[in-house]
């Protein structure tokens, strides 16, 4: 089985767990993870990292995304979306006041950095246990606030009825930031509730869902290789085939921190392979991560 790694479009109702499982059995190993769970409402990208391919998917957890979110305006959950239980609801005549400008003001409040509370079910841990699993359990949980990034945060279609207002948006954002939390917190932020009744995640860094394969279509033919896909993560830096060797043995490499772009990039070898993720050690690189010889 060679390494690599897999764009899938995750269909609603599907955990990202039932992701997993389906491409183990599908490429006939257990070595696989993903770079991110997507709740199974949501749609859209999963990235999954297969045999030596998963001691990539660390850099790719952290990368930014754009989602395609409907908020619904006038209502509370337990869950801050479309599954949960309806706690509160807003009178008509609330809904009606609530102008466009205010809108606009409060999704201006939650764009640039923010500080966010994430959903009780969240998959957080808090000592040690999931956050969803403790609220599921009806333990009271209290997650701390965090400093997120809303890079855009863009109403594309607005419908109005007596019940509710929604809004169909997209959002540009850090890793960490969650989306119905944005929608719970515009609600709260114009005194109506609100929640997430649909989401969709189209892009994690340079990786757009345009290019993802449903889940019965994951087999071997479509792994994408370590090197093509740390390059389009982190960007990349050609070493000679006495460079790789040294990396590989965990020497540095003296004197070439100046090759860096950034503060890590992958390091390809002469023969187009990953050989690993190399950081800045003053004035020297390093691996931070080697991948398994023989890896593709």
């Amino acid at each position: 089985m060679h390494a690599g790694v897999l764009l899938v479009d995750k269909p609603g109702g599907m955990t990202s767990h039932d992701v997993v499982s389906r491409a183990r059995k599908a490429l006939g190993t257990r070595k696989i993870g993903h770079a991110g769970t997507l709740d199974p409402m949501a749609t859209g990208l999963l990235i999954l990292g297969v045999e030596g391919a998963t001691r990539l998917l660390t850099y790719l957890v952290g990368l930014d995304k754009t989602y395609l979110a409907t908020i619904r305006l006038g209502a509370e959950t337990t869950t801050d979306d479309a599954e949960g239980e309806i706690v509160a609801t807003a009178a008509p005549e609330r809904i009606a006041a609530i102008v466009d400008d205010a809108i606009a003001s409060g999704i201006a409040a939650l764009t640039g950095e923010i500080s966010q509370v994430p959903s009780t079910v969240s998959a957080i841990k808090v000592n040690g246990r999931r956050a969803y699993d403790l609220a599921r359990a009806g333990e009271q949980v209290e997650l701390k606030a965090r400093e997120v990034t809303v890079s855009r945060f863009e109403v594309r279609q607005m419908r109005r009825a007596d019940d509710a207002i929604e809004l169909d948006v997209v959002v540009d954002c850090s890793s960490g930031t969650y989306i119905r939390a944005l929608a719970r917190d515009l609600g709260a932020g114009l005194g109506i509730g609100g929640h997430l009744t649909a989401l969709r995640r189209t892009r994690i860094g340079r990786f757009d869902v345009d290019d993802a394969i449903a889940p019965d279509e994951i087999d071997a033919s479509r792994l994408r290789g370590a090197a093509e896909v740390a390059e389009r993560a982190v960007g990349r830096i050609d070493v000679s085939a006495d460079e790789a060797r040294d990396l590989r043995h965990g020497k540095r490499l003296e004197g070439a921190a100046d090759r860096l772009p950034g503060t890590v990039a992958a390091a390809i070898d002469p023969d187009g392979r990953l050989v690993g993720i190399v950081e800045r050690r003053g004035a020297a690189l390093k691996s931070a991560m080697n991948m398994p010889e023989g890896a593709e």
